[in-house]
């Protein structure tokens, strides 16, 4: 599940990845040059895990999701582009 919430101080947008997962999970992405170490997803007290970042509105953000054991997944009903890997990477416009 994705969550977007504009920020009333500048116009940013927040943008909140979250999943119902066990794994420990990143997610990367163009936002944070697809390092695995930048954003990883934190246990909720509810079972999910999530992150967050924050993006001028209107910025496209290409994404996906890595486990720690290097498995890469996308996230469920997100457009998807084909990316130079040989696979797709998720796509979404922080408005």
């Amino acid at each position: 599940m994705i969550k977007t919430t504009t920020q009333k101080t500048d116009g940013s947008v927040k943008v909140t990845f979250a999943l119902a997962d066990d794994r420990d999970v990143s997610v990367v992405g163009d936002f944070n040059g697809w390092d695995a170490t930048a954003h990883p997803m934190r246990r909720r007290s509810n079972g999910t895990r999530s992150a967050s970042v924050t993006v001028p509105a209107g910025t496209e953000l290409r994404f996906r999701y890595v486990t720690a054991d290097g498995e890469w997944f996308d996230e469920e009903g997100v457009a998807l582009e084909p990316n130079d890997q040989g696979s797709a990477n998720g796509v979404l416009r922080a408005a």
